[in-house]
């Protein structure tokens, strides 16, 4: 275990809301940080940058919807663009991590905790962002990266 593996910021991009969530210094364990609201991408790109710089981070990781069979739709082309936006603003290292399910599975666990409603729509977003940096973490934990 590398205990000087630094911080990343998970981000689950979205139109209307966009969740966040941080891992550990050790990049063991993703938490859900927040949901934003800024409108537009350049706005939202801004927020990102300020989240990660006031927490340290040393990497972004933007989940990157893929079609069942791997390949990237028109969505994925705007998750690049908002990417790109990113990256202008910044100099911390942009990933993808592949977030077929993710939100699927945040569903899932919302469901068995019963939380529905406003509520549901609240978390949604932070929590999908908790399962892309999770999984980019533990890929990561298992190549050796």
């Amino acid at each position: 275990m590398n205990i000087n593996h630094g911080k990343y910021l998970g981000v689950d991009y979205g139109d209307v809301r966009t969740g966040l969530a941080e891992c550990d210094i050790s990049g063991m364990l993703a938490s859900g940080i927040t949901t934003v609201r800024e409108g537009g991408m350049r706005n939202t790109a801004v927020r990102v940058v300020e989240e990660a710089r006031s927490r340290g981070c040393v990497k972004i990781v933007i989940g990157l919807p893929r079609n069942m069979d791997g390949s990237e739709g028109e969505r994925a082309k705007v998750i690049r663009a908002f990417a790109d936006i990113v990256r202008e603003l910044c100099d911390i290292p942009v990933d993808f991590f592949d977030e077929r399910m993710s939100t699927m599975a945040a569903y899932r666990f919302l469901d068995t905790c019963g939380t529905y409603g406003k509520r549901r729509r609240e978390s949604i977003d932070t929590l999908s962002a908790e399962i892309i940096l999770q999984g980019y973490i533990d890929k990561e934990r298992a190549t050796g990266q």
